[in-house]
């Protein structure tokens, strides 16, 4: 590929664009662009369905992009739902810092709240999950207003109100630049590493995922997508998931956002939390059973028995892992709509 364009935002911050040319022709992806300005980076989000129908906005994670809901935006839109569904600052299509310290949990729930008064959009149904979920959900407890209901599938906040994960506090990604020699070179390879590690408590895993997303050479999100229980991709589809990450200097988002875990806002998380607590509007969790990271059941029953909203709602353990969209996505898609049509 050509020498990649650097270029500034209105902050002076570095950032690379991946050039359109990589999206062309993106298996079960025929989506056009839309593009909104959000703190001086330029934002992609998938618009589709009728401009004056209820808007629902569908929220990915780590390391993928809106590729992830190619299999509910369809019958979502068949279903005449304005269905929103953008790539975070640092994936996708959307602006990609080289800054990695702007990759924050706060930093990405400000991006998302301008998103939203960007576009406009009120009475939203969030559809979160993974950093997705932690994002979305922070932004429906400090503005609970803009939201109709929530879904969240494979998705809970940054404090409930203890860490998810108890790693360490502050890890100074400078420490761990990208290692060209290293033997644990993609996901697969730390998988054999980290595997004895996956278990009921999470969190030595998931303090080796920080480190080695941070360093892993030969990173590729669709080596993430391809080992979860249920996902089946055929080759176009996983070139699809990488196709915004062409080279090294287009993944600084995609190894930074696990490492969020490290650096959460504590007072603001659990004022977050406590602030959920208080959302009355039907809130609904559908998690996968296999999904090793967040969704083991104590975590779906605390949000469960915590948030009103979740009381008497038709929650659901599925037979899915992380990525429930891609597994799952048809289901998903048709569960989210009866969620809906039961408000009434």
């Amino acid at each position: 590929m050509s020498e990649p364009h650097l270029r500034k935002n209105k902050n002076g911050e570095d950032f690379v664009r991946t050039p359109d040319a990589f999206f062309e022709n993106l298996a079960g992806f025929p989506y056009a662009p839309n593009y909104v300005q959000v703190d001086g980076w330029q934002q992609h989000y998938i618009d589709e369905g009728p401009q004056d129908g209820r808007p629902i906005l569908l929220l990915h994670g780590q390391p993928d992009w809106s590729y992830l809901y190619r299999k509910m935006i369809p019958i979502l839109v068949d279903a005449g739902y304005r269905t929103i569904a953008p790539d975070l600052i640092g994936m996708g299509r959307s602006d990609k810092p080289l800054n990695i310290h702007l990759h924050t949990a706060e930093q990405h729930t400000d991006w998302l709240h301008e998103f939203i008064e960007e576009l406009g959009l009120q009475k939203i149904t969030l559809f979160c999950q993974d950093w997705g979920g932690a994002i979305g959900l922070l932004e429906v407890a400090e503005h609970p207003d803009h939201f109709e209901s929530v879904l969240a599938a494979n998705a809970v906040p940054m404090r409930i109100p203890h860490p998810i994960f108890n790693v360490t506090h502050g890890l100074n990604r400078d420490d761990y630049p990208v290692d060209d020699e290293a033997e644990t070179r993609t996901f697969s390879d730390f998988l054999e590493i980290a595997g004895p590690l996956i278990g009921e408590d999470m969190s030595a895993f998931f303090e080796q995922w920080m480190k080695y997303a941070l360093t892993m050479p030969d990173f590729m999100p669709s080596q993430n997508l391809v080992v979860d229980a249920g996902v089946s991709l055929t080759a176009d589809e996983a070139a699809a998931y990488d196709a915004p990450f062409p080279d090294r200097i287009y993944k600084t988002g995609i190894r930074a956002l696990p490492s969020m875990a490290s650096l959460v806002d504590e007072e603001r998380a659990l004022a977050a939390w406590e602030k959920i607590c208080t959302f009355e509007k039907p809130f609904l969790t559908l998690f996968g059973e296999f999904d090793v990271i967040i969704g083991h059941k104590h975590l779906q029953d605390t949000l469960i028995e915590s948030i009103p909203g979740a009381q008497g709602q038709l929650h659901g353990r599925l037979p899915a892992g992380h990525f429930i969209q891609e597994s799952l996505g048809e289901e998903m898609a048709r569960r989210l709509i009866d969620f809906i049509q039961g408000q009434g």
